[in-house]
């Protein structure tokens, strides 16, 4: 009795290891995190265990008996297999569509736009009709503010309609639509945290933002700081600390290098000329009271050059180069495509970078009614063209855009589109495409490439 018992359990325990021993080669066949051909993979893809998680939780319920359970991972499957194929695809075709950056082709932009829909009011679109300094000229013409979204302060209408800044998807629009032109620098107009002009609200809070989308499409951003109050040497240099200790390690962060070898952020300065020489000094040059030279906050400091004088002026300052900004032909010295060649020699000799600044045309009558003599036909975009032959001729390490989206002046690449309203007939592309001023920036873009290449050889 006992040797049968003794036979029993060794049969029985036989059994169990043959069971264990099945059950272990079974898992082996199918382990619990498998590769990419296998939805429990898919971790390895966080946007897909997103919407793999979504529909487990979203289907869950109708999950209880065991053969829906088998449909149910089937047609995760294929859906995984699906969006993956689907979103690589997407981001090959992009990648395949938009040329590369060029990091010396420099773009204005304006985030300072908003609606009811994200801002609570319209901001900019309604910008007042300013008057003109003369009274006596100034009753001559219309008063008030613009009534979007059918009346705007343009003579174009946007693509994207009367968009708010803040808006992800026109942000998202916008970088697109600047990598599409090749443009590689953002030059982006900043106040101060707190700040704005007279017509906009602060937006700050938008900067890491832009930074964030410009670094998706490979772009880099630069800061074009605006007059605001009291601006002076001590503020300037409170403010670059800012900008360079917040901002200075994200990857769009526009830095440029010199041809001594360094690498430095760069900095416009608008209507640099307001302040006096002395006041600057201190700032830019390494004697001065508040020099941010050899500092951590040193860069290369940009000056708006309007007046022939101001050449002079920007030199005993202590800036590193001049940008002319206005897209008017004539209507300034700075802004004159025939003083470039003298501007382009007294740089050269006095150490000093030289930036030109092209733009597709001019016109701000929607704002400044009286000033139609300062109005730039686009030509059909002859007028950018010529712009560009200008730059190109004094051959300018860095090329600046006046502008990507300054509707007010008339100056954007922006897309524009066709649009009648009751009161108002706006300008547009016609004949050609909305992208029509993306492509001819494309075209230059590689247009300076070539040529750059012949001038070092």
């Amino acid at each position: 009795m006992a040797r049968f018992h003794r036979r029993t359990c060794i049969i029985l325990l036989l059994f169990i290891l043959f069971i264990c021993s099945m059950m272990m080669a079974l898992k082996t066949l199918r382990p619990d995190r498998a590769g990419f051909g296998d939805p429990f993979g898919l971790g390895l893809l966080p946007e897909l265990q997103q919407r793999t998680t979504f529909l487990e939780n979203k289907h869950s319920p109708l999950t209880a008996a065991n053969g829906d359970s088998v449909t149910h991972t089937n047609n995760l499957h294929s859906i995984a297999l699906n969006s993956v194929k689907t979103s690589m695809a997407s981001v090959r075709k992009l990648e395949e569509e938009l040329p590369s950056p060029n990091y010396n082709f420099h773009v204005f932009y304006y985030s300072w736009f908003g609606n009811p829909q994200y801002d609570g009011k319209y901001i900019h679109w309604n910008h007042p009709l300013v008057p003109h300094w003369d009274s006596k000229i100034a009753n001559n013409y219309p008063k008030g503010r613009h009534n979007p979204p059918d009346d705007i302060a343009s003579s174009f209408y946007p693509e994207l309609g009367t968009y708010s800044s803040k808006d992800p998807s026109v942000i998202e629009a916008h970088m697109q639509q600047m990598r599409s032109a090749s443009v590689g620098v953002i030059a982006l107009s900043w106040y101060p945290p707190g700040m704005a002009d007279e017509n906009g609200e602060p937006g700050e809070d938008l900067v890491p933002v832009i930074l964030n989308n410009a670094h998706k499409y490979n772009l880099k951003v630069t800061f074009h700081i605006e007059p605001y109050k009291d601006r002076d040497d001590r503020s300037m240099y409170s403010n670059v600390k800012y900008i360079v200790d917040k901002y200075g390690g994200h990857p769009a962060f526009y830095r440029h290098k010199t041809s001594t070898g360094r690498t430095l952020p760069m900095f416009y300065v608008y209507d640099s000329y307001v302040t006096i020489p002395e006041i600057w000094a201190n700032l830019l040059t390494v004697s001065g009271s508040q020099s941010i030279r050899n500092t951590p906050y040193d860069g290369l400091f940009i000056a708006l050059l309007v007046e022939e004088k101001h050449k002079h002026e920007i030199h005993r300052s202590g800036f590193d180069g001049i940008y002319t900004y206005f897209a008017t032909n004539g209507f300034s010295y700075g802004s004159s495509h025939h003083n470039w060649p003298s501007l382009k020699a007294f740089c050269d000799s006095s150490n000093l970078m030289f930036i030109p600044s092209v733009g597709p045309g001019y016109i701000d009558t929607n704002i400044r009614p009286w000033n139609n003599h300062n109005t730039r036909n686009r030509v059909n975009g002859k007028y950018y063209e010529t712009a560009f032959s200008a730059a190109l001729l004094v051959r300018s390490e860095i090329i600046s855009i006046t502008s990507f989206n300054e509707w007010h002046e008339g100056t954007q690449i922006e897309k524009a589109i066709p649009k009648k309203t009751g009161q108002v007939t706006y300008l547009d592309y016609k004949p050609h495409k909305p992208t029509m001023y993306l492509e001819l920036t494309r075209k230059w873009s590689e247009k300076y490439s070539k040529e750059k290449e012949q001038w070092l050889m």
